[in-house]
């Protein structure tokens, strides 16, 4: 049993530094138990990039409003010093369960989902067919991912009705010198200014009262310079439960009335035509993304009808759309760890309000989950803090049972990671980086001498930032 008496702190290692973990690690730096002097704590924090914050920084659109908001909280938490960070370090990798069980009394998993959700039809496997979630991490700078995108299709379409399918359309969508304002690394500006891009289409399932995506990021789609918006009359049908969702939810009926206020607008005579068209579709469902030679031609569409209950069926209406490429985003999906089981229908670690079970259902004592790889890639920012709020709470109560590490001094699991030449980053380090990215961004000149002010360059590769992190 965890040794929780005076003589030591208990020792926690929570991997994944994105919101959920750093929520973890401040919700029990904040518990009545360890404010009340009942327990001590120390905590280590470890992710495989080499800087923190997780998908907030690599699974983010650069020009969501929200980043900033969002990140400097985390900064603040991490930023007191009662938490130590160890960037560039990959569990299973680097470390193991067994290296983590020696050295800490209880274990955290917040490592999110970072993967790409099935879209089961044919042509998916075509050349010009990506997943939104790679392309997030592309124009994100993520270290893993490669530099290049093939940005070469002038029409294109986007399946999900998302907040990732509308920051996937609005990025690709959007004239690439209107990013520069964002942390967005050079060679995302450079695929992007060099798209040929004039159409791009979002398709969703259900009706315009079933979207999943919420009045923000709808009306972010608008603020796209000379970039226009596109609706279709015949995809504007609502059923009773459509009607009964706008009366009695306030966010259904701002987004419904955003949707029909654009339509009508539409027909404005005084417009002047933009140069890129961004298409709203609903009642579609892909049937078969159609190809030539190999590569991406066009896409097959079902339409739907709403049946009386929000839901839709089919109608034997098929529509052909001339396409050059598609991005799937209907969802992520976690990824299986080493020594861990894995529900892999749901991608999440099969848990019991956090707590960690085996494959026959037994908890696994000193194992708890929170997050994204809790209970899937659903909510937002305020149902990570809620799940973070559980796990801790369930950690708490195991408390006097929990395993006892073998090597609970701080400084053992530096002495470990040293010892393998692992080259591990820290919260001193992030801040140099941060600074570096900044300068980069403060004494960024344009090619074409343009006038641009930026708070950051993203730096992208991963020795770069190791190397700037330990200067």
């Amino acid at each position: 049993m965890a040794n929780l008496n005076a003589t030591r702190p208990l020792r926690v290692a929570i991997v994944g530094s994105g919101p959920a973990g750093v929520y973890a690690a401040d919700i029990l730096t904040k518990s009545q138990e360890v404010a009340g002097g009942d327990v001590q704590v120390s905590i280590d924090l470890f992710e495989s990039q080499p800087a923190p914050y997780g998908l907030i920084r690599y699974g983010v659109a650069p020009d969501h409003p929200r980043i900033k908001g969002i990140m400097n909280a985390l900064h603040k938490v991490l930023d007191r010093g009662d938490i130590r960070f160890f960037g560039n370090v990959t569990y299973g990798l680097d470390v193991t369960l067994a290296d983590l069980r020696s050295h800490y009394d209880a274990i955290i998993f917040a490592t999110g989902a970072t993967k790409d959700a099935v879209l089961d039809i044919p042509g998916m496997d075509l050349e010009g067919s990506y997943g939104g979630a790679d392309f997030v991490s592309w124009y994100d700078g993520h270290p893993d991912v490669s530099r290049e995108w093939p940005l070469i299709a002038k029409e294109i379409a986007v399946i999900g009705n998302g907040n990732v399918a509308l920051d996937v359309a609005r990025v690709l969508s959007k004239h690439a010198d209107d990013l520069l304002v964002t942390e967005i690394p050079d060679n995302v500006y450079a695929g992007l200014k060099s798209s040929p891009v004039t159409d791009v289409h979002i398709f969703g399932r259900r009706g315009p009262a079933q979207v999943k995506f919420t009045p923000l990021e709808l009306r972010e789609l608008s603020h796209s310079r000379d970039v226009d918006i596109v609706l279709y009359e015949e995809d504007f049908d609502f059923d009773e439960a459509s009607d009964a969702a706008i009366k009695s939810n306030n966010q259904v009926k701002i987004m419904v009335n955003t949707l029909t206020n654009w339509l009508a607008e539409e027909h404005d005579p005084t417009r002047v035509p933009a140069s890129r068209r961004l298409h709203l579709h609903f009642l579609h469902t892909p049937v078969e993304v159609l190809g030539t030679d190999g590569k991406v031609s066009g896409i097959k569409f079902e339409r739907n009808e709403l049946d009386g209950t929000g839901n839709v069926r089919g109608t034997c209406e098929f529509i052909d759309y001339p396409v050059q490429a598609v991005y799937r985003a209907v969802g992520y999906l976690g990824s299986e760890l080493p020594e861990v089981d894995f529900d892999s229908r749901r991608g999440v670690i099969p848990n019991d309000g956090g707590r960690v079970l085996a494959s026959d259902g037994t908890q696994v004592p000193g194992l708890y989950a929170t997050g994204w790889i809790k209970r899937g890639p659903v909510g937002l920012i305020g149902s990570t803090k809620g799940d973070a709020l559980e796990t801790i709470g369930c950690l708490l109560e195991d408390r006097l049972g929990l395993p006892t590490a073998e090597l609970p001094d701080e400084a053992a699991i530096v002495n470990l990671l040293e010892s393998r030449g692992i080259e591990f980053t820290t919260w001193e380090g992030w801040n140099k980086l941060d600074a570096h990215e900044k300068q980069l961004g403060a004494s960024y000149v344009h090619a074409d001498g343009l006038e641009v002010t930026r708070e950051r360059v993203k730096v992208v590769d991963r020795e770069q930032m190791v190397n700037i992190s330990k200067k």
